[in-house]
């Protein structure tokens, strides 16, 4: 079992019991870490009533609001894992979004506005809470973020998604340079696909399942407690040599070629 035990981890983006964010603090909960949980806000509190409720048995010492398009709500969650935590240890982002007209269709018709809103939740973000989560990180610290095949190769129906992915990538790796000195490392973790809130927007994402299970060298695809696993993995000791890797956890579909 690895031991997180006296780490403060902050998860982002769980929106229900099947995103993969909700499998990774599960993960880290059991491996000891100490769980703050933020939650997209939304005027009637929808989502932060179903959040509470599915995470309440990890016990979150921080639970708090935080849409990373509003700059003051990401200050604030910082200040207060300042002032109720001294230190941030590891950093989870789960955090993708894409207008579903933009996923299909033709890519040259992206919109403007739906590519700058992509770009902003799904890549830009990673690039403002690394930021925000650097002072807090004085003993060193982990962030992991999350990517898919389709930011490497074309996917049918993920189409802006895949530039958000590239860049997102990229960004990992300019992260890690930068970080790096301060014992903080970043990487990412690409799940084969799973049935989730934000995989639902995705044009048959069912087949796609399917057909990761009949030709990946595993002959299934994966579940949410093992990109879990890979993640408290990468923001333990032992992973402490590790900086600016995508981690591939998609029972080996990403090495073949047909």
């Amino acid at each position: 079992m690895l031991n997180l035990a006296g780490k403060n981890a902050l998860v982002t983006g769980i929106a229900n019991n099947r995103s993969i964010a909700w499998g990774i603090a599960q993960q880290l909960h059991s491996c000891g870490a100490n769980i703050g949980i933020t939650y997209l806000p939304d005027d009637r509190g929808k989502m932060e009533k179903k959040v509470a409720e599915l995470v309440e048995p990890l016990s979150p010492s921080l639970f708090l609001p935080c849409n990373v398009e509003n700059d003051e709500q990401i200050q604030s969650t910082f200040n207060t894992i300042a002032e109720k935590w001294g230190k941030l240890d590891i950093l989870i982002h789960c955090l993708a979004f894409a207008n579903k007209e933009d996923l299909t269709g033709n890519f040259s018709q992206t919109s403007r506005p739906g590519f700058n809103k992509a770009l902003e939740v799904s890549t830009y973000s990673l690039i403002q809470l690394a930021g925000a989560a650097k002072p807090l990180m004085t003993e060193g610290g982990s962030i992991v973020t999350l990517t898919y095949l389709g930011g490497v190769k074309v996917i049918p129906n993920y189409n802006l998604m895949g530039i958000a992915k590239a860049g997102l990538e990229m960004s990992v790796r300019y992260l890690a340079s930068e970080l790096g000195p301060q014992n903080i490392r970043v990487n990412a973790i690409s799940a084969g696909p799973i049935r989730t809130l934000a995989s639902s927007a995705v044009g048959g994402i069912l087949d796609m399942i399917h057909h990761v299970e009949q030709v990946a060298p595993l002959r299934r695809t994966v579940s949410q407690l093992e990109v879990g696993n890979a993640a408290a993995f990468l923001s333990s000791d032992l992973a402490s040599g590790i900086t600016g890797q995508v981690l591939y956890v998609d029972a080996g579909y990403e090495i073949m070629g047909m």
